[in-house]
């Protein structure tokens, strides 16, 4: 089956290279976008599809934001994955412990830090109307994209798969009867190598098609330099290949869209960094290296990433009413293995023992995770009203199964790598929806939604520990959660005037029951119950300065009861999942858009979020050699005392409180092309890693720059751009992720990254 993938894709890349040699040009869907507002001097209308209706963003009672054109080209430079996003965007983070792979989404304040593979996550992503429920999913490749949406509050009436904290939703650019596409490549640090491109058409008056290619690729360049092990060019490199074709069949009254989408990922994980973080500090260690590590593991780590899925878009248009079908099939495998304590020891070098390092290590942890066998299926049926008076209507259905299968794996480092403990978790669920929402138009000026949703969700699950370093011998375990759910939202929208539109929502949603099976080191599994949350919001969105400038303000206020969340790690190494009393959260989200002069663009976002934990019995265990600040008491444990931390009061992990982002686009009629300059700078500030709070592992705000520039030009139906780009401009390094049952591990943010581009557009 891996063969057959693989070559698919090859054959896959190779047409559509071909087929756009013959054309001699590609397209560039960012400088599409762009040139309307440029020409027009006046910000262009977003459209966006936030409510299943293309709507203006400015007229959608909902804090959403939108990108698209050269933002969206240029944060997504350098090779970057999905999580280009981070803090690009008010009150989203995004981070990972598994690198490119397995994405984790934070919607003010409120995301999962659990790595485990069936992990379910309060912020749900939507790729072209489907559901991408299981965390390999999410982290498919961003290209050839038309716009990202970010959703921001409980999306649970129209949406409803685990959207407590908010929604991401790509669209991806459709086929249509015009020839076109476009493509790039470029070259940057390290040797890393990136091409991107599409052409589409038709291929007869009714149906026509698009593919869709990304190929990027980087060598090996961190050093391994622990004694006894030490290599050349062993971690940081990947080969990542994804591509999408599409098939669009337009009719008179129907439209069929069809869509298979594959991606194959070879490449190594995350370099965990062991003692990084300096002891009762949360600053790098003296002399700190990027691309050096000292790892006893190093030459095993590896991490594969394959998924696939197809999916088959119907809609009817029958006059007064639309049916649309979405039938999606969805599936993925990876497997990653990687040296988790970050540092080497307990072995010898010419009879003599080799002390732990670097610093103090108590024992050394090499681990694995995977997913051999995964499927996921959905389906969603929609009427949708089409009147021309004051009242209109969606109603739906919903179903979902997904059947899942995780291995988790630990080695005996000091034997070769030689397998010391095995669990294989099966997890089947099944879920089904039926939802509606009404609009009604009260006035001219004061429109009126009202929304509902009965969700159904049920889970089983077995672990069957085969192997473990703890002992403990076979073990089965077997948990059948299954819960249901009333979700809604009423909101409003009031036009103050032509430029102005006021908004009020409040909605509630739920997240259904989770299970913790990542039993290497423990007995127990863990079941979540589900959490509900109730949030009250309102805003403004407004047209300013004749059209050229934007400034869209939400404020709001959230209750989170029983919230779902993951204790990682602790000196045992044990995930356990718990449910806190009571989560609260308050904040704004600034939003705004200037055409500053005919050649000066720019943007400017703020966000602020408060979190705070209500319970006072909640306490988790904490890390092993860091310096807590929470309230800690004493349990019985295997090994002795352990510590646990009380919770009350303190904020979300990787939860920052500020969030900032400012982009300048500046360009130039030069010669017979335009010549441009963009820049942004992003900023988050201090976030916890974890849910106690220690001195070491608190991320320091992080502030990253990136600047694009180049000259674009056309020729007859050709169009061509030049440029040249940096990331993370000041190379700031610091930690944004740690391991804690060990020593003081830390996962540090990319290097600057320089490059070059060139593309090619046709039309």
């Amino acid at each position: 089956m891996k063969a057959m993938k693989r070559t698919a894709l090859a054959n896959l890349i190779k047409a559509t290279l071909l087929s756009a040699a013959a054309g001699s040009a590609f397209s560039s869907t960012a400088a599409e976008q762009q040139g309307p507002a440029a020409k027009d001097k006046s910000l262009e209308v977003i459209q966006i599809t936030a409510r299943k209706r293309v709507e203006n963003a400015q007229e959608v009672p909902v804090a959403v934001s939108a990108l698209q054109g050269d933002s969206l080209d240029a944060y997504s430079s350098a090779g970057m994955d999905i999580r280009f996003m981070n803090a690009k965007i008010p009150s989203l983070s995004i981070e990972s412990s598994f690198g490119r792979s397995f994405p984790r989404f934070y919607v003010r304040g409120l995301g999962n830090t659990d790595f485990d593979l069936n992990a379910s996550q309060p912020v749900s992503l939507v790729v072209d109307e489907v559901v991408q429920e299981n965390a390999i999913l999410k982290g498919f490749p961003v290209f050839d994209v038309a716009r990202v949406e970010v959703l921001r509050g409980p999306q649970g009436t129209l949406f409803g798969r685990n959207t407590p904290a908010g929604l991401v939703k790509f669209d991806t650019v459709k086929p249509s009867q015009d020839f076109e596409g476009y493509g790039s490549v470029s070259y940057g640090s390290r040797g890393a190598i990136d091409f991107e491109g599409a052409v589409g058409g038709a291929l007869t008056d009714r149906l026509s098609t698009r593919v869709s290619v990304l190929w990027q690729d980087k060598d090996n360049y961190i050093d391994n330099v622990a004694p006894g092990f030490e290599q050349k060019d062993v971690l940081g490199g990947y080969t990542d290949q994804a591509a999408r074709i599409q098939f669009l069949y337009e009719g008179d009254d129907f439209t069929g869209l069809f869509n298979y989408h594959v991606r194959d990922m070879d490449g190594t994980p995350i370099a965990f960094r062991a003692n990084a973080i300096k002891a009762g500090s949360n600053d790098l260690v003296s002399g700190f290296e990027h691309d050096e590590i000292q790892h006893d593991a190093a030459s095993r780590a590896t991490q594969q990433v394959e998924s696939q899925g197809a999916s088959l878009r119907l809609e009817w248009d029958l006059d007064e009413h639309t049916v649309t079908s979405i039938t999606a099939w969805e599936s993925a495998e990876i497997y990653s293995r990687a040296d988790i304590d970050g540092g080497y020891g307990g072995y010898e070098i010419d009879g003599q023992a080799v002390p732990s390092g670097p610093g103090f290590i108590p024992f050394t942890s090499e681990s694995a995770d995977g997913i051999p066998d995964h499927d996921q299926y959905t389906q969603e049926l929609r009427l949708t009203s089409n009147f021309s008076g004051d009242f209109n209507y969606q109603v739906g259905l919903f179903y979902f199964d997904e059947a899942l299968t995780i291995e988790n794996f630990s080695y005996d480092t000091a034997a070769n790598g030689a397998l010391n403990g095995y669990v294989l978790q099966q997890q089947d669920t099944e879920a089904w929806a039926v939802f509606g929402s009404v609009d009604y138009t009260v006035t001219d000026d004061f429109k009126v939604t009202v929304g509902l949703r009965y969700s159904d969700d049920d889970k089983e699950f077995s672990a069957n520990r085969t192997l473990s370093p703890v002992g403990g011998g076979t073990l089965f375990l077997t948990e059948n959660p299954s819960d249901d759910h009333v979700s809604w939202d009423i909101s409003t929208n009031y036009k103050v005037n032509d430029d102005i539109n006021w908004y009020a929502r409040v909605a509630n949603s739920f997240r259904a029951p989770s299970i913790q099976g990542r039993i290497l080191f423990g007995d127990e599994v863990t079941v979540a119950k589900s959490e509900t949350l109730t949030s009250y919001e309102t805003g403004i969105k407004s047209d300013v300065w004749d059209g050229r400038g934007r400034v869209n303000l939400a404020v709001f206020y959230y209750d989170m009861d029983d919230q779902q969340l993951t204790a990682v790690g602790g000196g045992a190494n044990f995930n356990r999942l718990v449910n806190a009393d009571k989560t609260t959260g308050y904040g704004f989200e600034l939003d705004t858009q200037w055409l500053l002069t005919d050649n000066l663009n720019a943007t400017f976002n703020l966000s602020y979020n408060n979190t705070e934990l209500k319970d006072d019995d909640l306490a988790v265990a904490v890390c092993a050699q860091c310096t807590v600040t929470d309230p800690t008491y004493q349990v019985p444990g295997a090994f002795g005392p352990e510590d646990r931390a009380i919770l009350d009061g303190n904020s979300l992990p990787h939860a920052p409180e500020w969030i900032s982002n400012l982009t300048l686009r500046y360009s130039r009629e030069m010669a017979d092309g335009e010549f441009f300059t963009y820049a942004d700078v992003s900023y988050r500030s201090e976030i916890d890693f974890f849910l106690y709070e220690s001195v070491e592992f608190e991320g320091k705000a992080l502030t990253e720059v990136g600047l694009r520039s180049g000259y674009s030009w056309a020729e007859g139906d050709n169009e061509y751009e030049v440029s040249a780009f940096v990331r993370n401009l000041f190379d700031e390094q610091q930690a944004i992720g740690a391991v804690d049952f060990n020593n003081n591990t830390a996962m540090v943010n990319e290097e600057r990254y320089i490059g070059a581009e060139f593309k090619i557009s046709f039309f």
